[in-house]
């Protein structure tokens, strides 16, 4: 029955293709959890009412969060070429597709970073002010308790996002699933391979899904 519906689809090239959309997906995701994270609070931080309000920062944090975000991922990819060849030493295979993946995700997610933040309760971090505490203990022992569940949320919503742009960038050639749903399948008519490869995908996303909501419901205290 396999065989009859995906007669083309060799399935160790399948798994090889399949480890690189998860190697590409898990990194990208891992880095720009941190990057966002960061780029996020110094939005929220920096700005009007934060607790380190300084415009010039913000707005420069702003600007670099807008101008990413307003890039079309394709064009960002080749935008990065001469930063990932000197970084990479390459501009092919997955490990050259991280740094556009985490330079494209982490503006996204800044931006449910700061949403996150502000969602917040004013009422216990002035609480906490009140108390004597110093900005580092609000940062770490408040706003991002307090967050974890819709920060949570949020890179699921961005890893979901990443995993399409892994598909984006195996058309260039930085392999995983989308480059062997075009090279292996679209180029060479098996559209089969296509098919399967588009089911692998959606299996992923079921999965990241599945993991970031299970773990915002475990972080909600609510």
């Amino acid at each position: 029955m396999f065989e009859q519906l995906f007669p083309n689809v060799e399935m160790e090239d399948m798994v090889e293709a399949t480890n690189e959309t998860l190697y590409m997906t898990s990194v990208s995701v891992a880095g720009t959890f941190i990057l966002g994270l960061v780029l996020g609070l110094l939005l929220y931080l920096s700005g009007p009412g934060g607790i380190w309000q300084n415009k010039p920062l913000n707005w420069v944090t702003a600007a670099f969060v807008n101008v990413f975000r307003a890039i079309p991922f394709i064009i960002l990819i080749l935008l990065l070429f001469p930063f990932t060849d000197f970084l990479m030493g390459t501009i092919r295979g997955p490990g050259a597709a991280l740094p556009a993946l985490i330079i494209g995700g982490a503006p996204f997610y800044a931006r449910l970073v700061e949403i996150a933040l502000k969602e917040v309760d004013k009422g216990v971090i002035e609480a906490a002010k009140s108390m004597g505490a110093r900005n580092r203990t609000i940062i770490f022992k408040v706003l991002l308790p307090e967050s974890m569940p819709a920060l949570i949320s949020g890179i699921t919503v961005t890893a979901i996002a990443l995993i399409s742009y892994t598909a984006v960038a195996g058309v260039i050639g930085a392999g995983g699933l989308g480059d062997f749903a075009y090279f292996y399948g679209f180029q060479r008519r098996a559209f089969d391979v296509v098919a399967f490869c588009t089911i692998l995908i959606i299996i992923i996303v079921f999965v990241f899904q599945f993991i970031g909501d299970f773990l915002s419901r475990k972080l909600d205290k609510r």
